[in-house]
């Protein structure tokens, strides 16, 4: 019996595209995940001398249970390492990543400023923005950018 047409044969034929979608959203969660800890633990570092997970926890609005899990994935992704007793510390691939996450932000900050986002409303959009926006359309922010002056304030 040919299904060729039928309703479950579509689907069928759409599930794996779905499936992958599926697999690159969960990707991409995990990885907006280690950019905001690497992004948090650098301005730790750089604010506070060091990144203790209480403080990780209370900027984010998590447990310490689930900052200790975290970190041990960024540790395992080589990304970070902690001393016992004295917090958190990034390696070069989480300094590297820190300082990408910090540019991906600045420049979608002052893109959204750029056409009228209030700046407030500007910084927690870019939160989720700086995470998913592709290079091509950073890149374009950036072009944008550069052809306009600045608003007040910036």
């Amino acid at each position: 019996m040919e299904l060729l047409g039928h309703p479950e044969a579509q689907a069928a034929d759409h599930r794996p595209d779905e499936a992958a979608r599926h697999a690159s959203a969960r990707s991409a969660r995990a990885s907006a995940l280690a950019e905001d800890y690497v992004e948090i633990i650098a301005d730790l570092l750089e604010s506070e001398g060091e990144a203790r997970p209480i403080d990780i926890a209370r900027r984010l609005g998590v447990t310490h249970a689930t900052v200790i899990k975290t970190i041990g994935r960024l540790k395992r992704d080589g990304l970070a390492h902690a001393k016992p007793y004295r917090g958190v510390f990034l390696t070069e691939a989480g300094q590297a990543m820190a300082r990408r996450v910090r540019a991906r932000h600045q420049t979608v900050v002052a893109f959204l400023r750029a056409i009228g986002v209030p700046p407030a409303v500007a910084e927690m959009d870019a939160e989720g923005i700086e995470h998913h926006v592709s290079d091509a359309t950073l890149a374009a922010f950036e072009r944008f950018l550069a052809g306009r002056p600045s608003p007040a304030g910036q």
